[in-house]
Formats: C-alpha cells, structure tokens, sequence
C-alpha cells in the first residue's frame, strides 16, 4: 500500500471520490468489500448513521438491525479496543453466532479485517474489509496487511468526519496548536515515529512526546495517530 493512496483517500473532494478511492486501496489489498460508519451510542446500543463504502444494498439494510448487532461477536470487540481485528467464521462458530456468519457469507462477507476508533460525545468510527479467500497464515504477513489495514483506517476516518458529519466537525471548536505542535502532527501523519521527528525538527525524542501529550489533550484522543487524522478533518494539517 502506498502512502499517497492514504492521503488520497483522507483529501477526497466528495463521498463518491471517497469511496472509489477506498475500493481502490481495498482491492491493492485484495479486499473486495470495504464499508463502515460513523455510529453513536445512545445507552441501548450503537446506532449506525453515515454508511460508506460498497456494501451490497440488502446487506446494509440487514445490518442496521440492532438486535443482530448485540449478537455480532465482531461487533462487540469493536466495542472494546480501537484495534484491529481479524475475524473467520471460527469467531463466529465459537461465539454461538454461526447463523449470522451463514448470512453475511452469501454476500462475500466469510472473512476480514475491521477497527473502530472511539471519539467524544459517544460517538464512534468503524472500517472493514471482507473478502471470501482466508487471510494469511504467518505472523508476519498478517501483521503487515494488518497495518496497512490500521493505517488506511487513520485517513478513512479523517475523510468520513469532513465528509460525512453533520455539521462543521460536530460543531467543536478546533483546539489551537503552537507552531511546533502542527509541525509534530504533519510529521507524524507522514507516519514517521516520534525519534524520526525530532531528528527532523533537530530536536529530542523526548521532547517531541512532550508535545504529542499536550496535542493529545488537546484533541481529547488517545492516540497520535488518532489526532493527526482529525487535525487533517479539521483543516489544521
């Protein structure tokens, strides 16, 4: 995967753009299906609002069902971890759920790779892709397409927020950034570690983390990846 192809997708003009160019990405990983939503919690259960991606029609509408939601093994580590996760119809089986694995299976949904990223407000981010054929074996193979996967998802979720919110980012205030710090964060879209930063801003590995605490405070995130994604939705990268 390349990283303009990433930049691409979060610098998507409109939701067509977006999702031809999530597709595109998806198919160089060999995922047929990429889909996903913005989602609020409303005490009962995730919500989902937003949908994007090539989903099937009949399969989208199945999956606003809460009731299937609340037996979705998959769904309920999304709700758990901002992490990747990998799923099979083993998952399925060993959770008590291998009817719902039958179900998506008819529409290429058998096996795959999905994420969410956990915002203010209740409010939530989830990305996949599926695919019929296994996924691989080897630690390291899965690990790599599994990063790759995590770091679309960072520019997907950028893209989704400008694109697909109502209202200017939720209607929050973009917090104010020294200089040093939109620098730190352009950086680290760039995906280059916090060392590598500060051998380019000629300054410690230390003291860039220094900042990225601060900028995490700032963006009410838990991750750096998370605040550079939505310092690019808000217009501050």
């Amino acid at each position: 995967m390349k990283l303009r192809d990433c930049h691409a997708v979060a610098d998507s003009s409109d939701v067509r753009t977006f999702e031809s160019r999530l597709v595109r990405v998806a198919n160089d990983l060999d995922f047929g299906i990429i889909s996903g939503s913005l989602v609020f919690d409303d005490g009962a259960g995730w919500v989902s609002s937003s949908l994007f991606g090539n989903t099937p029609e009949a399969f989208r509408t199945m999956t606003c069902c809460r009731e299937i939601g609340k037996r979705d093994p998959l769904l309920q580590r999304l709700k758990r971890s901002s992490l990747p996760v990998a799923y099979d119809q083993a998952m399925y089986v060993r959770e008590q759920a291998a009817d719902l694995w039958d179900v998506q299976a008819a529409y290429g949904y058998k096996t795959g790779l999905a994420m969410s990223l956990h915002l203010p407000r209740n409010k939530h981010f989830i990305i996949g892709v599926d695919r019929e054929s296994a996924l691989p074996r080897g630690e390291t193979s899965l690990g790599r397409l599994m990063a790759d996967f995590q770091f679309l998802a960072l520019y997907a979720h950028a893209a989704a927020l400008r694109l697909l919110s109502v209202g200017p980012a939720d209607g929050e205030t973009p917090p104010r950034l020294t200089q040093r710090e939109v620098e730190i964060l352009k950086w680290t879209a760039e995906g280059k570690s916090a060392w590598t930063v500060g051998r380019i801003l000629s300054t410690s590995e230390h003291n860039v983390n220094h900042h990225l605490r601060k900028i995490l405070a700032k963006f009410d995130v838990g991750s750096k990846h998370q605040a550079a994604a939505k310092a690019r939705s808000l217009g501050l990268i």
